[in-house]
């Protein structure tokens, strides 16, 4: 008994010394040994307390194992249920994500946003959109040459060379970042080559770099300003912490004078307390954004910006507000031309951080004009995280990404349009009307192939066909009749070649009774053959049978009154049935047509009955077939 007691001290005692050293790497932000630490506990205690099922998933997210992040995630929702805390519910759906279980992951997310976030319809408005445009099918992507095994990313324009971060050891000093377990970070820059390629890399202002983190390098339009994200440390290059023992990131700039890193400064918002950095230069030189996790956000780390003075000096910082910061993670900003794109994992996403873009047009201060940002969909992003995107001109640009398939780590992508390929976009409209037609089907047909996307909420889309192949377009839409176009190679269609007619628009109504709407018929005198003017008329009645199936009719037919009452009687109902035949010659369904009479001279539109004088003209306005909408 009392060796078993031992043993279970001792069993005891290894376990919390276990525990105790999982919980210091975890601390010490060694995430990588951490979760291995965990893991190992928890095989042996599945019934250890919420928190340390926290930091075990914790650990394995931090490091980018999403299949074992979602299973300590999941057994903490099962343990949790709806009183799961909003932080690790959002880090669950993102790992069902991460993992391919999208459907799941919305099943939970969508409800929960709209009461939760108190936004309703934010996220399913992105849903919505994403899924309406969810392959920049004209974009091709090149994974890098110049990528490694460890973290590659964060490009950054300079002139025609790239500046970017990298953890490949070039320098062989042995310092290693816990996070991940690889080299600290530090920037590159290389040449650009015509086929988004690089080359001649090297260390960007080698003597300016700490020995710790370098990366997310911005520059100033005239390329004379640089901004970059380091690790606090002192001047003898000492790692510099927080009272909690954190050593934060934070924003230097200075001057860039003959290939050296000159006028150095701390941002005058930076803290020891808290982390700024990954910097971004608007276009036109105006504005700083930055990414901090300062006291008073809304999430995790928020994107900020700052006026920049015309001496070069920064102004106070303000969050860009609730529409486009979110409970999670609002990272890597990018301003080119009035739209800011971001990285995100609190918008609705395809799984880890997504790029999204935003117009900043007519921003202010308190971030109260941004419309809802739009994901970029596939190919820019993935289960993965996707972040740290730059376009160029041309549509040509890079993003980083760790999906699957890459080359180790965070790697860079170059992206480009496919040159083979023209754009068909534009807005479809009723016809002869500007109003927009949501929700409608336009289908491409080339080669044997065929592909459908659908129109947005204002009616426009946009899709890719080959530039040397002739093609065909076909739209539909509930309510509307079927447009088909064939176009040769390379021409574009107009916007009123695919605009759509409603029935309404086909259709008219006469004292409460909705008719198609056609020119009256002119029989012979004393006739019912079908003449040509009957049958250019008659086939806007086949034309609606055509393109409603669900449409049905009566036809009637109604003489004048001059004739005997019987005689006309017979010739009225002797034209509707002409009529009728010829619709059915045309292929539409008798079945259709629910009945076919003739009213001779019972319903006379005027006053010219038996024995009224009247001219040829009034009496012709009795003479008509009526072709009446029952059922649509």
């Amino acid at each position: 008994m009392k060796k078993l007691l031992v043993f279970c001290l001792l069993f005891s005692f290894t376990a919390f010394a276990q525990l105790r050293r999982a919980n210091m790497l975890y601390e010490g932000y060694a995430y990588k040994e951490a979760a291995e630490k965990y893991d190992a506990y928890l095989q042996k205690h599945p019934d250890a307390a919420p928190e340390i099922l926290k930091k075990a998933a914790d650990a394995y997210y931090n490091i980018g194992e999403g299949s074992k992040a979602l299973y300590w995630y999941q057994k903490l929702y099962e343990r949790q249920g709806a009183a799961i805390d909003s932080l690790y519910f959002r880090r669950y759906v993102d790992a069902l994500k991460m993992e391919g279980h999208l459907q799941e992951a919305d099943s939970l997310l969508l409800p929960w946003a709209a009461k939760a976030e108190g936004k309703p319809g934010v996220m399913a408005s992105q849903k919505y959109l994403l899924e309406k445009n969810n392959y920049n099918e004209n974009i091709l992507l090149k994974n890098l040459d110049t990528n490694t095994p460890v973290a590659d990313f964060g490009p950054a324009f300079y002139g025609d060379k790239l500046v970017y971060a990298s953890a490949k050891d070039t320098v062989g000093d042995g310092k290693i970042y816990p996070w991940n377990v690889q080299p600290y970070l530090s920037l590159y820059v290389a040449g650009r080559n015509a086929d988004g390629s690089l080359s001649r890399t090297e260390k960007f202002l080698p003597g300016a770099q700490t020995g710790y983190h370098n990366a997310l390098a911005a520059f100033s339009p005239d390329r004379q300003t640089v901004y970059v994200s380091v690790n606090n440390v002192t001047n003898a290059d000492k790692p510099e912490y927080d009272a909690e023992g954190t050593n934060n990131i934070q924003l230097v700039y200075g001057q860039i004078k003959n290939g050296k890193f000159t006028d150095k400064k701390i941002a005058p918002f930076c803290n020891i307390r808290y982390s700024v950095g990954q910097a971004a230069v608007s276009s036109d030189g105006r504005w700083l954004y930055f990414v901090s996790d300062m006291p008073g956000g809304y999430g995790s780390t928020d994107i900020y910006r700052t006026e920049i003075y015309d001496n070069g000096t920064i102004g106070a910082p303000h969050n860009l507000g609730k529409h486009i910061n979110t409970t999670g993670r609002e990272m890597f900003p990018f301003e080119k031309d009035n739209v800011l794109y971001f990285a995100s994992d609190g918008h609705y996403t395809l799984g880890g951080l997504d790029i999204f873009k935003v117009s900043v047009e007519n921003a202010d201060a308190g971030g109260e004009n941004y419309t809802i940002p739009q994901n970029l969909g596939a190919p820019f992003n993935s289960a993965g995280d996707d972040f740290a995107f730059i376009v160029d001109d041309e549509g040509k640009g890079y993003f980083s990404s760790n999906r699957k398939g890459g080359k180790g780590d965070d790697d860079i992508y170059y992206f480009y349009p496919d040159e083979t390929l023209q754009s068909i976009a534009g807005i479809l409209t009723e016809k002869d009307s500007i109003n927009p037609i949501d929700k409608a089907k336009i289908t491409v047909k080339y080669d044997g192939v065929e592909k459908s996307i659908e129109t947005h909420p204002l009616g426009d889309y946009n899709l890719y066909v080959p530039k040397n192949k002739p093609y065909s377009i076909t739209v539909t839409a509930e309510g509307f009749a079927t447009v088909t176009r064939n176009f040769k190679a390379g021409e574009t269609p107009d916007e009123d070649s695919l605009s759509l007619q409603s029935l309404e628009s086909l259709t008219k109504k006469e004292n409460g009774v909705e008719k198609i709407a056609i020119n009256p018929i002119y029989f012979d005198f004393d006739k019912y053959d079908i003449t040509p003017q009957a049958i250019t008329e008659l086939a806007k009645v086949v034309y609606v049978m055509e393109q409603f199936p669900n449409v049905k009719i009566k036809i009637e037919s109604h003489t004048d009154s001059r004739g005997s009452d019987a005689y006309n009687m017979v010739l009225s109902d002797n034209r509707a049935k002409s009529t009728y035949n010829y619709i059915i010659s045309k292929g539409i369904d008798k079945a259709r047509i629910i009945s076919v009479k003739g009213y001779g001279e019972t319903q006379l539109l005027n006053e010219c009955s038996n024995g009224v004088p009247c001219t040829d003209e009034a009496h012709q306005l009795n003479r008509r077939s009526d072709f009446i909408i029952v059922e649509k």
